[in-house]
């Protein structure tokens, strides 16, 4: 970028002089469509552009406090160690400095710098994001929605009217892209598929309201916006220009992670972070919302991304980039309103089977979800995943009511679509009966896959078993053998034996 197209303020801001404290040159300088940010070594310095898109108003210097002290306050929910302080600029004559000694010209959010090798994104490019980290993130962000504020008043923006509003604010500000970006088809089934989602399935809004996920939450959760920091996963810039951003179903910000993975080329990352949100929340009935969100995610970005088409200070090379990412962006949220058959796949088998590994390699390569009979055991018992139960959550009738559940979740979310796995002993013929005669009476296809091992192996490993959410221990083998029903005939036909010492990557990619 040149740098006499830049405002004067941002050029000041580019020399070392302008700071109290020692920089590190070349400062260095970067923008979005709302703010540039200068780097200058421990420091870096966010300043909002005095723009209004309708939807983001920055277009005075009041404006711009505001929006900068919302801006510390809600990131440092989840990044406090990263947000320092507002700070005024000021202006005597044609020179620029902190402080208000003079007119006060603009603010800026003082924060700590990290390096850019940290931020999600450039790990993901570099390589160096592994599974273990995708499981934190779901995990980290599970926790922060916990702690979100909800109220009567946020809860107001989780009805169909405002979540129409908000949606439809977005193809009103891209109509223009049309032909530049997008396809017409695109645009026209897009809106459609919204339109009709939103009219369809008025309940589940509603439900989610009254269940109260509708909260204060980060509204851009995409890898951009997480970074590894002193050995942690921390989420910072939040959204804090528009409420109606934020105050929003707390898969609205699960949708941009997934939606942020899923552009990157790795479904099965976010596949596994969808699973261990869902697992670590109990909210998998949200994931019958969650289509039409990351639709509607994949076009905020694509909307974003369009508005540096237009941006005087985007040079041709970067404007030319941004058309080419928005046109990604627009097809992806074009192809998440398709329709997909859902289906259910029952995995039977005992304790130490390998049931959840082979449910987790199913879960990665077809983008199912895994449901498993310990986690949803323990969040109807009301207790920590990892916190291992008493007697009262393993009587006969809390087994029936996770088994219901279990059930009662997959159906729905394969009607919605879902591949849904069923992770769980199924060792009764009755348990099995009550799968197959909804998945029947539903039209959702079904398949059995019974999970074994000899018993040895099944040993060693509940033996080795630490950190998981099973309860299970060796000494209950024994009288599950006693109590496993065999497959009736009936039943027979919808089963596939599974030897999990085999390699399950070989059987997956066979289903």
């Amino acid at each position: 970028m040149e740098l006499d197209t830049l405002p004067a303020l941002i050029q000041q801001m580019l020399t070392p002089e302008f700071y109290p404290h020692p920089v590190q040159m070349p400062i260095q300088l970067m923008q979005t469509h709302a703010s540039y940010v200068l780097m200058t070594g421990d420091f870096a310095y966010k300043l909002k552009k005095p723009v209004n898109f309708g939807f983001l108003d920055y277009s005075t210097v009041a404006k711009r406090q505001h929006f900068c002290q919302e801006e510390l306050r809600l990131n440092q929910r989840g990044a406090k160690e990263l947000y320092i302080e507002v700070v005024a600029i000021s202006k005597q004559g044609d020179r620029y400095q902190f402080g208000n000694d003079g007119e006060i010209a603009d603010y800026a959010v003082k924060m700590v710098q990290f390096p850019q090798s940290s931020l999600l994104s450039n790990m993901f490019e570099s390589g160096e994001i592994e599974i273990a980290d995708i499981e934190e993130m779901g995990r980290v962000v599970a926790d922060f929605h916990a702690r979100a504020q909800t109220n009567e008043y946020i809860q107001s923006f989780g009805t169909i009217e405002r979540i129409k509003e908000s949606i439809d604010d977005n193809y009103r500000h891209t109509e223009k892209y049309i032909g530049r970006a997008q396809t017409p088809q695109q645009f026209t089934e897009t809106k459609a598929y919204t339109d009709r989602f939103l009219s369809e399935h008025s309940e589940l809004f509603l439900d989610r309201i009254n269940q109260g996920f509708i909260r204060e939450c980060h509204g851009d959760l995409h890898l951009r916006n997480i970074c590894r920091w002193q050995s942690k996963i921390v989420l910072f810039d939040c959204i804090e220009f528009n409420e109606p951003f934020r105050f929003v179903d707390t898969m609205y910000d699960i949708a941009f992670a997934v939606m942020d993975l899923e552009a990157r080329g790795r479904k099965d990352f976010a596949n596994r972070f969808l699973n261990t949100y869902a697992e670590h929340t109990g909210d998998w009935a949200g994931l019958q919302v969650l289509p039409m969100y990351l639709s509607r995610q994949a076009y905020v970005r694509a909307k974003v991304t369009s508005f540096l088409l237009d941006d005087p200070n985007v040079d041709s090379q970067e404007r030319a980039a941004a058309a080419q990412t928005a046109g990604g962006y627009y097809r992806q949220a074009w192809e998440y309103t398709r329709d997909r058959q859902g289906k259910l796949i029952m995995l039977s088998g005992l304790s130490g089977s390998g049931k959840s590994t082979l449910g987790k390699k199913i879960a990665g390569a077809l983008g199912g979800v895994h449901l498993r009979s310990d986690a949803v055991r323990k969040h109807l018992g009301g207790i920590p995943l990892f916190a291992k139960g008493d007697a009262s959550l393993y009587t006969p009738e809390m087994t029936d009511r996770t088994y219901q559940r279990l059930l009662a979740l997959g159906v729905q979310l394969a009607a919605q679509g879902w591949t849904v796995i069923l992770d769980a002993k199924y060792d009764r013929v009755s348990l099995r009966a009550a799968a197959i005669d909804l998945a029947t009476s539903g039209g959702i296809p079904l398949q059995i896959l019974h999970c074994t091992a000899p018993v040895e192996v099944l040993r060693d490993r509940l033996r080795q078993r630490t950190g998981d959410v099973a309860d299970a221990t060796v000494d209950l083998l024994a009288s599950q053998q006693a109590a496993w029903e065999d497959f009736t005939l009936t039943e027979g036909r919808y089963v596939t034996g599974v030897d999990t010492t085999r390699d399950l990557d070989d059987f997956v990619c066979g289903l």
